[in-house]
């Protein structure tokens, strides 16, 4: 049956697709019924073309209102005016598609793979095999890299929960449990650090962000609840206080680093808190204020004696405490003499 009042319109599913997508972008929302009666088909049509719609990339969502369902966009669709490549832009993406390692085994890696295609085919023939050598000829170097394979089906529906703001329910492993937590999140973003991947959401229940390595996600279940990311939400802003991605409560910390070691702390940006002391003796003073008692101790052990921490004191017991352990590793205790090992 179709619409009330109006003859059925004699045009193609392109067209008529092309109208829904207007109405849809028309209305803050828009029902099925509404369509049908605008598009003059039956609502069976309707959905084909809501599938159709989905397929093509349109961020399609369905909310309630007044007891009806009603579809609208996530964000409005304008055309997109044809897009132009410098050959030094054209440089710059062929060495970032050879560190696409990071992204093995994940859906992102299959997207990113389909953009390059796409560039590529509007290239001239010798330009694009010019691109081509110039991604071979680039080594990724990620020592410790992650096996994303086994995630993938995990990694696809977090991907559209991020892109439809639904809620998610995730099976999480960690090292100290044997057996998977179910955490209610809302996915807000996903961080990359140190060669892994990482899912930024709103831990429901916890009412606090948490980080969740992808690696360790047993299962995603969505959920048809919609949530919103506050707004002024920057991940920026929610880990300034953090190290690297641990949200912990902030200390102040200091650590003096050797005068052989110096040069390469003082070039780089370990933490945006951070103020650098040069010493007269060639060492120096790095003071900053930040969470993350593991990553600060991990990152410090890899100084080894190039780097004393000297303030939190019960950081520095706990810092001791390791490396004294490892020590002993290396250097065990020398073993009883065969006679017993008595005094003379």
């Amino acid at each position: 049956m179709t619409g009330k009042g109006r003859p059925p319109r004699k045009y193609s599913q392109a067209g008529r697709v092309h109208d829904v997508i207007r109405l849809i972008e028309a209305r803050h929302g828009i029902s099925v019924a509404e369509l049908a009666e605008e598009t003059g088909v039956n609502k069976r049509t309707i959905h084909r073309d809501m599938v159709a719609i989905q397929e093509a990339g349109y961020p399609l969502i369905s909310d309630w209102q007044d007891g009806e369902k009603v579809y609208r966009f996530l964000t409005r669709f304008k055309d997109v005016p044809p897009i132009s490549f410098t050959l030094q832009e054209l440089m710059t993406l062929s060495l970032l598609r050879s560190q696409l390692d990071l992204l093995k085994g994940t859906p992102f890696l299959e997207d990113m793979q389909s953009v390059f295609r796409k560039v590529n085919s509007v290239l001239p023939p010798r330009l694009a095999a010019h691109m081509e050598r110039i991604a071979e000829v680039s080594l990724p170097l990620l020592q410790g890299k992650r096996d994303y394979s086994r995630c993938a089906d995990y990694l696809q529906l977090i991907r559209n929960a991020l892109l439809y703001q639904q809620t998610v329910v995730i099976s999480y492993r960690t090292p100290n449990r044997p057996e998977p937590v179910d955490y209610r999140v809302d996915p807000y973003t996903l961080l990359f650090q140190k060669g892994g991947i990482y899912l930024l959401g709103y831990a429901q229940e916890r009412e606090a962000l948490r980080t969740f390595a992808i690696e360790r996600i047993c299962a995603v279940e969505p959920l048809k609840e919609r949530f919103e990311i506050p707004e002024g939400f920057h991940p920026g802003s929610a880990l300034g206080e953090a190290f690297g991605i641990v949200a912990e409560a902030p200390m102040d910390v200091v650590i003096r680093f050797s005068a052989s070691i110096a040069h390469a702390i003082r070039d780089r940006v370990w933490h945006s808190s951070q103020k650098i002391e040069e010493q007269e003796d060639g060492t120096l003073l790095l003071n900053f204020h930040a969470g993350g008692r593991m990553e600060i101790l991990a990152w410090l052990l890899s100084y080894g004696a190039h780097a004393e921490l000297l303030h939190p004191a019960e950081l520095r017991e706990e810092l001791a405490a390791m490396v004294q352990a490892t020590a002993r590793v290396y250097c065990p205790p020398p073993c009883p003499s065969p006679s017993g090992g008595g005094h003379a």
